[in-house]
């Protein structure tokens, strides 16, 4: 609740974002509780969310938040499916009455025993009615409710929640088996009075400041909680309807700022939320404001009206969080990415694979890993166009170089070049090429000046720079007329005026 009322307060007056809410990120469990079963005492632990926040604060004075501009859309896309169906798998147990695993947990192996799979098998052993029958009637208002004439100004999740705590509230009072107790509801602590509550806030210990494996720990925590925060800003700038830009380099220091606070009156690490910011633009959030206002909403349930928010069914909530889920990940995005090519669907399909199976951060690092070998090997397969006509009693083949050749184009251009049949005539054209790598240049060079006269081929070389060398002492440039260019020719080491006979488009 504290890193909720911060991301909220203070994250969302200082962030350059209109849409994006943050709060405890699902990325960061495992962290945590890592560093508090090292660290053995919370308030070490909150000295090390204080120290990250600073680190954070320094990344985003250093500009590094442009590394955000390197993470390929197709990726970004993948994340933000996989989160869909995350939530989707994750809600469904809470909507059948299944609340073994805590609401809000994301990773796939559960703190329960049970993974994101298995939980679903779990489930159908303890079906609660009175929870499915909320379940299905909180979502038919929130896929109505906008249709509902005068009364639509008021959003849809909070009808559904309040019908939610009504019906539940009903079967209670009739004595129902459809009931649901409090396991099967929101469970906050309660304070008997003023300072009760203001003794929920805890202060870090300052006293291990020299303690190494807390710098470790701080470093961490700013490292993963920057990747995150900038994967989900990137995400939520694509669903945002108004389509602005976001600067990474002032949510870093927005981000850190609010680590700092939290760490110092005993919140969770924060992060940019991706759920939190999905349902923050399906409820209609256009500004910065909504997330203020979350926050501040958080903090005022949470100091004076625990006790009602105690009453709200988890299985409402999983109503609000499927149709979030299924706006994330519809099938027509899974359609779009296919229509693209195999280059953007397959770092898309493995991206959202390796989410749901280990986390967002390993299947983003899975999905940019792909996104680069699918890129590679496009290089690979087109160093260059390859075009072979009929000219006069011997072949002409023209080979033209694109924009980039890389030492990644070598075995290509290699195997294309030693293949050439005798006696032909082959152009190199590089006019188009702004870099050649060192590796092709001498590849080029040796066939001009040894293969290509063993196997009495014509070679016409086309825009190279000569800079590159690419021709010794014995290499002629001719004259040309005006629209064409200069060429070197070199045919059985004798040179001949090509122009004349040959024209190259």
């Amino acid at each position: 609740m504290i890193s909720g009322i911060i991301g909220g307060l203070v994250i969302g007056f200082l962030s350059g974002s209109n849409l994006s809410v943050s709060g405890p990120a699902a990325g960061l469990t495992a962290i945590v509780l890592n560093a508090i079963t090292t660290l053995g005492v919370y308030e070490i632990f909150l000295l090390a969310v204080m120290l990250g926040g600073i680190m954070q604060l320094v990344l985003g004075l250093l500009k590094a938040g442009t590394v955000a501009n390197y993470f390929p859309s197709n990726v970004i896309t993948g994340m933000l499916t996989a989160i869909g169906l995350i939530i989707i798998l994750k809600q469904i147990p809470h909507a059948f009455g299944y609340d073994a695993d805590a609401e809000g947990d994301f990773a796939f192996v559960q703190a329960d025993g049970e993974n994101t799979i298995s939980s679903l098998f779990s489930m159908l052993n303890h079906v609660h009615f009175g929870a499915v029958i909320i379940t299905l009637v909180s979502i038919l208002i929130l896929l109505y409710w906008s249709k509902v004439p005068k009364v639509n100004v008021i959003p849809a999740p909070l009808v559904a929640v309040l019908t939610g705590v009504g019906l539940n509230q009903l079967f209670l009072a009739g004595g129902s088996p459809l009931g649901l107790e409090q396991s099967h509801l929101v469970t906050l602590p309660i304070a008997d009075s003023f300072s009760d509550f203001i003794g929920q806030f805890t202060m870090p210990d300052f006293s291990q400041i020299g303690n190494s494996e807390v710098w470790v720990i701080a470093a961490t925590i700013a490292v993963v909680a920057s990747l995150e925060t900038l994967l989900n800003l990137e995400a939520t700038d694509k669903l945002d309807p108004l389509k602005r830009y976001s600067s990474p380099n002032r949510e870093l220091r927005a981000q850190g700022i609010g680590n700092i606070v939290s760490g110092l009156i005993g919140g969770m690490p924060i992060t940019s939320v991706i759920v939190r910011s999905s349902a923050n633009i399906n409820a209609g959030g256009r500004t910065k404001l909504a997330a203020m206002t979350h926050g501040a909403l958080l903090l005022f349930c949470a100091a004076l009206i625990p006790g009602i928010l105690n009453m709200i069914p988890l299985a409402t909530l999983a109503a609000v969080l499927l149709v979030t889920g299924y706006k994330l990940c519809k099938p027509e995005i899974f359609k779009k990415m296919f229509q693209k090519g195999k280059y953007q669907w397959a770092p898309f399909l493995v991206t959202v694979v390796t989410i749901v199976f280990t986390d967002l951060l390993i299947g983003v690092a899975v999905g940019l890993a792909v996104s680069v070998l699918f890129i590679m090997w496009g290089n690979m397969k087109s160093p260059y166009f390859f075009q072979k006509e009929k000219y006069r009693t011997g072949d002409l083949i023209r080979l033209e170089l694109s924009q980039e050749v890389s030492f990644l184009n070598k075995a290509n251009i290699l195997l294309t070049l030693d293949r050439l049949p005798e006696n032909s005539t082959v152009v190199i054209d590089a006019s188009k090429t702004l870099y050649i790598d060192q590796d092709v240049l001498d590849i080029i060079r040796e066939f001009t000046q040894i293969k290509a006269q063993q196997k009495k081929i014509k070679v016409v070389l086309k825009g190279f720079k000569e800079a590159y060398n690419i021709t010794n002492t014995d290499h002629l440039f001719l004259d040309a007329p005006e629209k064409e260019k200069p060429v070197s020719v070199v045919t059985n080491g004798t040179h001949k005026e090509l122009l004349k006979e040959l024209t190259v488009n």
